[in-house]
């Protein structure tokens, strides 16, 4: 079954999947001109693989969808609905593009990178969850231990011989022991960070989904922040990526420091306090002027 989705242009899939490039096959990439994911649709799971047509002035996207069972009309038109969300292909760039058009070098980056939109984890709590792995490691370490989270706790999907894993839910997570933790790599205390906050999503402490309704980030963050080994840029990534809070500023991500430097050519190293002063001046729009300065980083842009 194939669904047609159209972005608000102007769209680049190309660079807007580009992140997922060096992903797990088994979980979630882009490659060849494809992306593809394992996404939860209700209680089933479907292999989404997208490809991309027209131009970033004109673009479409067609979405083949391989379920684990029959999808009914209406469970087809929320996958289109979570693809979008994950895709975030309502964006509109136009107003970000006009708010830094003062700002050289971010000004440059938005001509090089145009129809570049930022991706949302298809659940708040991946995101929490893939932020406190990434705590104090390296990204690339952190990818090869979340892919090993995924495989060994999600629902798989065995399409025409290969097998594919959907991210583990708050229940599948909340009953893993240490052991199991530490077989994924991971120290006992993120572990256990991790299963303290699935437990509270499982209590009823914890309503991840309703604190999209808070409209003052801050506020937000300081609702994570109360959780077990959660501070502010473990909180400040996971609703950038997983809540799309796009004025989320992770301003003591050591990446994001060193390509401000770079970028504004200020000097070899910066404080998250100067990061944050130089961030002011995009506005509502510091996340996801952040996000454009770490992939034109790992584009070598």
């Amino acid at each position: 079954m194939a669904l047609i989705l159209n972005p608000v242009p102007p769209y680049d899939f190309t660079l807007s999947t580009f992140v997922f490039s060096s992903g797990d096959p088994q979980i979630r990439r882009a490659e060849n001109g494809c992306f593809w994911q394992v996404i939860r649709i209700g209680q089933k799971i479907a292999l989404a693989e997208v490809t991309a047509e027209g131009s970033a002035g004109n673009p479409t996207l067609k979405v083949r969808l391989v379920p684990d069972g029959t999808l009914t009309p209406g469970e087809q038109d929320h996958a289109g609905t979570i693809i979008s969300r994950i895709l975030n292909l309502n964006d509109y760039l136009t107003p970000f593009y006009q708010a830094v058009r003062n700002d050289p070098p971010m000004r440059e980056l938005t001509k090089r990178l145009r129809g570049l939109k930022v991706p949302t984890t298809p659940t708040v709590f991946e995101a929490l969850v893939d932020s406190i792995v990434e705590q104090q490691i390296s990204l690339a370490v952190a990818r090869t231990l979340e892919a090993r989270l995924t495989r060994l706790f999600g629902d798989s999907l065995h399409i025409d011989g290969q097998t594919y894993y959907a991210f583990p839910t708050p229940e599948q997570l909340e009953s893993a022991t240490p052991d199991q933790f530490r077989s994924c790599g991971l120290s006992a205390m993120k572990g256990d960070y991790i299963r303290n906050a699935a437990e509270r999503i499982i209590q009823g402490e914890l309503d991840l989904d309703g604190l999209r309704n808070i409209r003052d980030s801050e506020a937000i963050i300081a609702e994570l922040t109360k959780l077990k080994g959660v501070g502010r840029w473990t909180a400040e990534l996971a609703i950038l990526r997983g809540m799309h809070r796009l004025d989320a500023f992770p301003a003591d991500d050591l990446g994001l420091r060193r390509a401000i430097a770079q970028r504004y050519q200020i000097k070899e190293k910066i404080s998250a306090d100067e990061a944050r002063k130089i961030a002011d001046q995009w506005g509502e729009w510091k996340g996801l002027a952040a996000y454009y300065l770490l992939i034109a980083d790992q584009m070598g842009i």
